[in-house]
């Protein structure tokens, strides 16, 4: 069997530098004079995360979570489960969620159930990839980056088994074979 490749790029690398410098000058007004904790969600989000904080001036902590909700391959399980959880209390601290990307709502509607039981003073969600066509649940996005169409995405952060999470831009996967 041949493993998928990336295809068609979908976001560029200049394009994501803008878009995520944009985000972060954003947050920075939203919590002017505060400090939020950003959480990124891994593994993902891990590489969007790093460009976000970097992108923010201002006083800011961060946090990880680890969610699996994919039993590997480019189908979600429909079972969201933490696999690591924050090393800091949120408790009446401003939380921002970063996550890499929202398609079902179904890991985003968990976590923020899961957090919002935490008691943070505010929570907020801010998405590198929105992928409404997908959605199963209605949940809110404070901030996104780029909505999609309903195609599996590598590169940037997103996997296909592992693969391709280091290309520096967001491609559609090839699943066609040679």
């Amino acid at each position: 069997m041949t493993t998928p490749r990336p295809g068609r790029v979908l976001i560029s690398e200049p394009e994501l530098r803008t878009r995520i410098g944009e985000l972060g000058q954003q947050i920075a007004r939203d919590y002017a004079g505060e400090t939020p904790v950003l959480v990124g969600v891994l593994q993902g989000a891990f590489l969007f995360m790093a460009d976000l904080v970097r992108a923010i001036p201002g006083d800011i902590t961060t946090d990880f979570i680890g969610l699996a909700s994919y039993a590997g391959g480019n189908r979600s399980s429909g079972q969201v489960r933490i696999v690591s959880d924050l090393a800091m209390p949120v408790e009446n601290r401003h939380v921002v969620v970063v996550e890499d990307i929202v398609d079902t709502g179904l890991t985003i509607s968990y976590l923020r159930r899961n957090l919002e039981a935490r008691h943070p003073r505010t929570l907020r969600v801010c998405a590198l990839v929105d992928k409404i066509e997908r959605r199963q649940v209605d949940v809110r996005i404070d901030y996104v980056g780029f909505t999609i169409p309903n195609v599996f995405v590598v590169g940037y952060g997103f996997d296909f088994g592992g693969l391709y999470r280091n290309l520096p831009y967001v491609a559609a996967l090839d699943e066609t074979p040679p």
